[in-house]
């Protein structure tokens, strides 16, 4: 395929362009031409991430790493490609840097275990946030549990923001670690992470950022954040499931304990003792997803032909349409105002279950998610058992939100 900027943005964006690279949008929900609306939770795939991985089965597959012929060894190359295209995403240093997992949950799980089995002890303090979703919440559980340490909670403000005062308030001389989401998948709320990671590197705290639902809209800076770690997942950013990253500083990385033993993660195994290997291979045992690595290359170079600041300005403008017809509706409620968002459209309506309102929406056609979305504090802060959300991707249009407000009206008379 052509490259989509060649194409369909030069001046302009034209979405229908880059909707025509997605097929699964071609087709339809009980008879009605399908409004996908649940990016947040998995983003469709374009043309050239799916012909990525069928190539590699049909004529390119073979184990990495390990085999000296030709067809191993271009495997290889094509695997490694993957990991250089990745560092150059977030402007990483060091290919190795850059550790291959199966998504932000075990990138997550890696750290919070490895750094807690060196680093923590009785009474010691990791923090996060009363926004995080449970992958950023249960590894620090364990993690605290496991070590006798204690996790304390940033506090949600009404609008579904947090304030730096209360991040300074929570630090202390017993503080080892920060654990942050970069944009609420229940909320939209766009954290002020640079002021967070500032703030606990002038106390030598490490920070790490869970980049699920910014590394598709937002521009990535590991570098220039001064991050030390950020994780995110192939599946939300248009690429393949089963596929994420984890970032982390050489130093940290080589500082940390492996998270996994087996192949590929060591240099020598005797039954006295086992060397690990280098950096990233240290973290990363057993035989990769080889074709969802390639495949995340694929998305990576897909959004590299899309100007960054075309995708923000699209979905700013999709938020702000989307936002100013939902509230309109009778009893409509949006939950997760803050004034730096992204774009999450996360609603109850007065005396109706968000479960009702999602069936009546996908016998119009539409998809959003309904639920606790893996973030069970947040409806508890609200008091709330769930929320219908509604999360947007740069294939979405104004129409389709004319749509969904048509139909979340139509479902509110039938249920009234």
């Amino acid at each position: 395929m052509e490259h989509v900027a060649s194409k369909a943005i030069e001046d302009h964006w034209d979405v229908e362009e880059i909707r025509n690279e997605f097929p699964l949008l071609k087709n339809t929900m009980h008879g009605k031409p399908l409004v996908f609306l649940d990016s947040a939770a998995s983003s469709q795939k374009p043309r050239v991430v799916i012909d990525a991985i069928s190539q590699y089965y049909s004529s390119q597959h073979a184990n990495v790493h390990r085999g000296v012929y030709a067809l191993s060894a271009n495997a290889t190359d094509l695997f490694e490609a993957a990991r250089e295209a990745t560092r150059a995403f977030i402007h990483a240093q060091y290919d190795h840097e850059i550790v291959f997992t199966r998504g932000t949950t075990e990138s997550i799980n890696l750290v919070a275990h490895s750094f807690g089995q060196k680093h923590l002890n009785q009474g010691d303090e990791v923090i996060i946030s009363a926004m995080e979703h449970h992958s950023n919440i249960v590894p620090w559980q364990m993690a605290c549990e496991a070590n006798g340490a204690k996790l304390k909670i940033i506090p949600l403000l009404d609008d579904g923001t947090i304030r730096i005062e209360d991040v300074r308030d929570l630090i202390s001389n017993r503080t080892k670690f920060i654990s942050l989401v970069h944009i609420s998948n229940a909320l939209g709320t766009i954290n002020p992470i640079q002021e967070v990671i500032d703030l606990a590197h002038h106390h030598d705290i490490p920070v790490m950022i869970d980049g699920a639902q910014a590394v598709p809209h937002l521009p990535i800076n590991v570098v220039e954040l001064d991050v030390d770690f950020y994780a995110f997942s192939g599946h939300k950013m248009y690429g393949p499931t089963g596929i994420g990253v984890l970032y982390g500083k050489e130093k940290w990385l080589e500082d940390l304990p492996p998270y996994q033993g087996g192949g590929e993660m060591i240099k020598k195994v005797t039954f006295e003792k086992t060397t690990y290997n280098e950096l990233p291979f240290k973290f990363e045992a057993g035989t990769p997803n080889i074709a969802g690595t390639i495949g995340l290359k694929a998305a990576i170079d897909f959004l590299g032909d899309l100007p960054s600041t075309s995708i923000e300005q699209h979905e700013t403008s999709l938020l702000e349409y989307g936002t100013s017809l939902l509230k309109e509706l009778p009893g409509l409620h949006l939950i997760g105002t803050a004034p730096n968002k992204a774009g999450v459209l996360s609603f109850i309506i007065d005396g109706l279950h968000p479960y009702d309102i999602g069936t009546l929406l996908d016998h119009q056609g539409i998809a959003v998610r309904t639920g606790h979305h893996c973030t069970e504090p947040i409806m508890d802060r609200f008091g709330i058992a769930g929320t219908v959300r509604a999360s947007l991707g740069l294939y979405n249009t104004h129409e389709e939100l004319d749509q969904l407000a048509s139909a979340v009206s139509k479902a509110i008379n039938m249920l009234k």
